[in-house]
């Protein structure tokens, strides 16, 4: 389960790279953990939720949001936050996918995956990975409207390099183009559906040197 990445880029640069209005995010880069805030880059309407205006496409902007979402009523504990999406057909999440309102970009610079096996401290192995050669990129996301609106990353199960290094699920990579990127934010739920099937191919990473 992915719950560790890196955004190594400040607000203003993410905002650059994805042509989205920067707003008053206060991101100078570094971890992201579930329950605390990370930039995402939606194109959905202020503040509330709900259908976008006809025919006035909105331009996508960077707002700060909790990694995770409120779990619902059947779940046992209520103070678990859901910081991703393993069933993208799950009653709890469908609805918010369907909308493209509520699908964002997660920008990040690498993120971390659990695999097989101990080092020679016996501790588990961790892996970094990042598209090759790319820079910040973005995850697929979505977020729900509550008290404090949240998100979650869509996962996949693992493969290519990280099946074999025997993670068991990896973050939905989007490809590194504007088409890919617009469909999420803006497409119909069966666009973004094969957006999810092909995600991006990855390569390992080093983990940062402390500055």
């Amino acid at each position: 389960m992915t719950l560790l990445y890196r955004l190594d880029a400040n607000a203003a640069d993410v905002a650059r790279r994805f042509g989205a209005r920067v707003g008053d995010d206060p991101w100078a880069g570094g971890y992201c953990t579930p329950a605390k805030f990370a930039p995402v880059i939606t194109a959905g309407r202020e503040f509330v939720a709900g259908p976008r205006p006809a025919g006035k496409p909105l331009a996508p902007r960077m707002v700060p949001r909790l990694w995770g979402v409120m779990p619902p009523p059947s779940a046992g504990d209520q103070t678990r936050l859901v910081a991703t999406v393993r069933n993208p057909d799950s009653p709890f999440w469908i609805g918010n996918l369907r909308n493209s309102e509520f699908r964002c970009l997660v920008p990040a610079t690498a993120f971390m995956e659990w695999g097989d096996g101990t080092d020679y401290e016996g501790r588990r192995l961790k892996h970094r990975f990042a598209p090759e050669g790319v820079g910040v990129f973005a995850m697929a996301g979505v977020w729900k409207d509550d008290e404090v609106p949240g998100f979650a990353l869509l996962t996949v199960e693992a493969r290519g390099l990280a099946r074999q290094l025997g993670c068991k699920s990896m973050p939905v990579v989007l490809p590194d183009s504007e088409d890919a990127r617009q469909a999420w934010l803006h497409g119909d739920w069966a666009r973004a559906r094969q957006i999810i099937e092909k995600p991006a191919a990855l390569s390992q990473c080093e983990e940062p040197q402390a500055r």
